[in-house]
């Protein structure tokens, strides 16, 4: 059946610890994943190193077709569950745009300006008009005293921009 075929984004917990071995089964597999990382530098006794930090433990971002996310755990035997919606107790799937949208925010790192337009306030949707963010559509929030754009992951994660300005916004219906 060719909605069988359809590719979606899934999210799957594991245990803490295991995110890394999952995502290299994947990447051997082939299968298309997401596993939010940060690079950061730390201090150890040989001096400065860069290490890669997880974003979100346990976890892990899947794009695949349904019956293939079921031999994942059924044939490759990966220890996996996939997270299930709230309404309807589904496997939860991640809308693509959504997906681009959250991968996005945590691969950008913005010097951050302060937001200048006043018609925009705390709750409305907003879209990025302008910038390298243009394209973003999320929901106007105050987060530590400065307002910001948080793009949601339905049950999953919210993520907020650093600082954007005003002009770069747009109100959306």
């Amino acid at each position: 059946m060719i909605g069988d075929k359809k590719m979606n984004w899934y999210v799957a917990h594991t245990r803490v610890n295991q995110e890394l071995f999952i995502k290299k089964k994947l990447d051997e597999l082939g299968i298309e994943n997401f596993l939010p990382c940060e690079e950061q530098v730390r201090e150890t006794p040989l001096g400065r190193k860069m290490i890669r930090v997880l974003l979100i433990h346990g976890m892990i971002f899947i794009r695949t077709d349904k019956a293939t996310s079921f031999s994942l755990i059924n044939e490759y035997a990966l220890n996996i569950i996939y997270l299930k919606d709230i309404e309807g107790h589904h496997t939860l799937i991640v809308p693509d745009k959504q997906m681009e949208d959250f991968m996005f925010l945590l691969d950008f790192s913005p010097d951050g300006v302060e937001i200048l337009n006043k018609d925009l306030k705390r709750g409305d949707k907003v879209r990025v008009i302008k910038g390298p963010l243009q394209g973003l559509k999320g929901e106007l929030v105050r987060l530590r005293g400065h307002k910001r754009v948080v793009i949601r992951l339905e049950g999953v994660a919210s993520i907020a921009t650093s600082y954007i300005p005003g002009s770069f916004l747009e109100r959306i219906e």
